[in-house]
């Protein structure tokens, strides 16, 4: 691991612990040249899936693209990072098969979002629903409430 100070590639591990459940691990480390303190994570890689996109395309499944959306829709929201992390693992611990469409993806995210914060559930459902007007994005939110 390349320390983020000097770039070398020479350090020692100080510390392990799971995160999750058992879903990440959490790595103190030392760099052995500066002896700048630094912390990696580690994690299920998920490459084995295949996602069809609405188009037909397909891709490899990315957690990281996953991460982006969801802390998009989250913006500037009192929402944990803790509470991202596990809104992400929940998805991902949903996706079953080699092959998942985006819509699929889409509906566990916004179920995770919806159980956590219904403003961020109407944003992220606005882009992917593809809202194009007021009156939809006033449905969305009288399913909210009427819930």
């Amino acid at each position: 691991m390349k320390c983020p100070r000097c770039s070398t590639d020479n350090d020692k591990v100080l510390d392990s612990r799971t995160l999750r459940e058992g879903a990440a691990i959490r790595r103190r480390r030392e760099c052995l040249e500066c002896h700048h303190r630094f912390t990696t994570y580690e994690e299920i890689d998920r490459d084995e899936v295949v996602v069809v996109k609405n188009d037909g395309r397909r891709q490899t499944f990315e957690r990281a693209k996953l991460d982006k959306a969801i802390r998009q829709a989250c913006g500037k929201r009192k929402i944990s990072d803790e509470q991202i992390r596990s809104m992400i693992d929940n998805v991902v611990s949903k996706i079953e098969g080699d092959e998942i469409t985006s819509a699929s993806i889409a509906e566990l995210v916004m179920t995770q979002l919806h159980k956590v914060d219904e403003v961020a559930y109407i944003r992220f459902a606005s882009v992917y629903r593809k809202f194009t007007d007021v009156v939809q994005f006033l449905s969305a939110i009288t399913e909210i409430v009427q819930k």
